[in-house]
């Protein structure tokens, strides 16, 4: 065994036992996710709306906020943030306004400052006006209007289903506020009267145009939102009623087991908002059920720290889990650990959805066999974790035990979910097929994240990576025109965008061990392109990282102040399916890097950075061309990322190093063969 090979095996025994050890009783694994302070503010707001404003938890959500605050008195929206976001900032001061902090604190003191630095109010996100409408800080009639009617609608082909999965979800209950204007006011000395210093009878609530949309069409539906808020306030809504009933319905058949929806924190906490302000008492078993997370530690949601608590936005254990799983597998150790696995593959194969979901709209003979990202999310199965829990189970499929156990059946069910919602393009987006609306990204309210799931590489890639490790190959037709697409939008410079981990690292990282599953053929000049790329950008501690930056600044490609775990390890997993000769250093630098950053402490890698995607910000829910000085413009984000969503997962830079570790052993055990 060669001296480098001795090394990595060390760090692999090391990093898996520190793996085991955080497995759950019931056989899963989850790391805590971390996004940014709107979350844990909204739901100080959320439960002072409705009337739980002595609740313990909004002292502790306070607590939370006070401590991310920057030294700048901003809040930032991702781990080292070039500068902080006047959204997050925003929400964070009226929170803490909320729960009577002194206005000449130097907490508050240092927010509003840096608030009026920015300019104000005036460029605040559609989601921070709601919130401000809520607490009566602002004019409802000043908000997009969302009428229920249009909703519950089928008009020119548009329905709620052309949204996606969590704008639709967002949405529905936002309609209802839209349509009921609930507002709990603050008392008088803790309102906001400070961030309109020339009086709120002379503040311009306009809305900024959405920068997609264009000057046609943001004065056509500028038009329209004056006229449906002038309709709704004469009145003239006849339909209302019913349509409110059906909306009101929609959101209650889909509350999750855990009393959540959607599995993500906009719509649980609209749903909440929207219930209420429908006559829902919070004694209700549907708001008993909502509120439930936010105190019951075991449900997953809630985080505490000391004397401060937050929320997460959403959780990840399937993910999780079956990542842990694919790294035992990957590690070359799994006979060490038989049992803790046999509890995760388990523990997988029972989180199978085999109910129909939102999907089945527009699918309704299709039989169901996904998985979701969260504990408890049925009516939204995705296929990025379905594909990945195909490639775990892929593992365990010719062993009898779990062939005794139905592995076959649960590998065929999900293989054909997955083949059904491959998108026309040949890819595969995040929950539907075909989800690409460019025409719905124009509509007021859509200046914030995304409304629409387009295919992407990164998912695309798993779903193929999944079917090559379940028998299929390039000559299949749905991988086959899975490949061509994923050509089709390489980049110039051999890269790929990565849509839900940061970022071309991501992408790159993902596509070429999806060829390799296949046998696709790695002499591939396209191939060659990426890895050369990957190499490119290699650094000289001999990891890889790229910045959140990277999605608005195209110079900052694969490029960042320090090389993380994560990345590093997608960037090996790259290289070593392309097993191309020339790449044997770069692959030997990163093992290293991995090895000796290793912490001898904890068993895993230290990383605060953030290396997963909510929402690039771009509002397309796709790449776009950073070059063009226009678009750059019409976004009106910078490199704080204002409309975007980043997170940061607990466990990535633990299994993703550990896989990277595991395929570089065996490479370097066939090389000295």
């Amino acid at each position: 065994m060669s001296s480098a090979s001795a090394l990595i095996e060390d760090t692999l025994r090391r990093s898996t036992a520190a793996l085991a050890k955080v497995q759950h009783d019931d056989g899963h694994f989850v790391g805590v996710v971390q996004t940014n302070a709107t979350v844990d503010a909204e739901w100080c707001l959320a439960l002072w709306c409705i009337g739980l404003d002595n609740h313990p938890l909004r002292n502790r959500l306070g607590r939370a906020l006070l401590n991310s605050q920057r030294p700048d008195g901003s809040w930032e929206v991702f781990y080292g943030a070039p500068t902080g976001d006047i959204n997050a900032t925003v929400e964070a001061y009226a929170a803490l306004c909320s729960l009577g902090i002194q206005k000449n604190s130097d907490h508050l003191s240092r927010a509003r400052n840096w608030i009026f630095a920015k300019g104000g109010l005036s460029g605040i996100r559609v989601f921070t006006r709601y919130w401000l409408a809520l607490i009566g800080e602002w004019p409802w009639r000043h908000t997009p209007n969302i009428p229920p009617e249009v909703l519950v609608s089928q008009l020119h082909g548009f329905s709620i289903y052309s949204l996606a999965q969590w704008a639709r979800a967002t949405l529905m209950p936002i309609g209802l506020l839209s349509s009921q204007r609930p507002v709990r006011r603050l008392p008088d000395a803790w309102r906001l009267d400070e961030l309109f210093p020339g009086g709120r009878e002379n503040f311009d609530y306009g809305m900024p145009s959405n920068p997609l949309a264009g000057p046609f069409w943001n004065l056509f539906f500028r038009t329209g939102d004056t006229c449906s808020h002038w309709v709704q306030e004469w009145g003239l809504v006849p339909f209302r009623r019913l349509a409110r009933a059906y909306v009101r319905d929609w959101i209650v058949t889909r509350q999750a087991s855990d009393g959540t929806w959607s599995g993500v924190q906009p719509p649980w906490v609209y749903s909440i908002l929207a219930l209420k302000a429908e006559g829902f008492p919070l004694s209700h078993p549907i708001m008993v059920k909502a509120l439930e997370p936010l105190e019951n530690l075991s449900l997953g949601w809630r985080v505490d720290d000391g004397d401060a608590s937050s929320i997460q936005a959403t959780n990840s254990p399937v993910w999780d889990t079956i990542q842990a799983v694919i790294a035992f597998s990957d590690s070359g150790l799994i006979d060490q650990y038989s049992e803790s696995v046999d509890k995760a593959v388990q523990w997988i194969m029972d989180h199978q959805i085999l109910v129909p979901g939102d999907w089945s709209i527009k699918h309704p003979g299709l039989l169901p066999g996904g998985w979701a990202f969260e504990y408890s999310n049925d009516f939204y199965p995705d296929f990025d974790d379905t594909a990945l829990a195909l490639i775990a189970l892929s593992h365990f499929r010719n062993v009898g035990k779990w062939q005794n156990r139905g592995i076959e059946a649960a590998i065929e069910r999900g293989i054909n979910w997955l083949l059904a919602m491959q998108s026309s393009n040949g890819g595969w987006a995040a929950f539907d097929n075909d989800n690409n609306s460019q025409f719905l990204t124009k509509l007021p309210f859509c200046e914030f994240g995304e409304v629409i799931d387009p295919t992407s590489v990164d998912v695309t890639s798993h779903v193929m990576e999944a079917l090559g490790k379940n028998g299929f190959s390039y000559s299949h037709p749905s991988v086959k025109r899975a490949c061509e697409y994923l050509f089709k939008v390489q980049e110039p410079d051999g890269s790929w965008f990565g849509r839900w981990g940061v970022n071309y690292v991501y992408g790159t990282g993902a596509v070429i061990p999806a060829l390799a599953s296949i046998g696709f053929d790695m002499n591939d000049a396209r191939v060659g392109r990426g890895c050369e790329w990957l190499r490119a950008h290699q650094m000289a501690s001999g990891g890889w990282g790229e910045s959140c930056v990277s999605y608005i600044e195209d110079e900052s490609a694969g490029k960042a102040k320090t090389a993380t775990a994560s990345q590093t390890a997608w960037a090996l997993m790259a290289l070593v399916a392309a097993n191309r000769p020339e790449d044997r250093p770069a692959i030997l630098e990163g093992s290293k890097f991995l090895v000796d950053t290793l912490s001898a402490e904890s068993g895993t890698w230290r990383e605060p950075e953030f290396t997963g995607t909510g929402f690039p910000g771009y509002g397309v829910g796709q790449t776009a061309k950073l070059s063009d000085p226009a678009l750059l413009s019409r976004l009106r984000q910078g490199p704080e990322l204002s409309r975007a969503f980043m997170l940061h997962y607990g466990l990535y830079s633990h299994y993703y190093p550990i896989v990277a570790l595991g395929r570089c052993q065996k490479l370097l055990e066939k090389v000295h063969k």
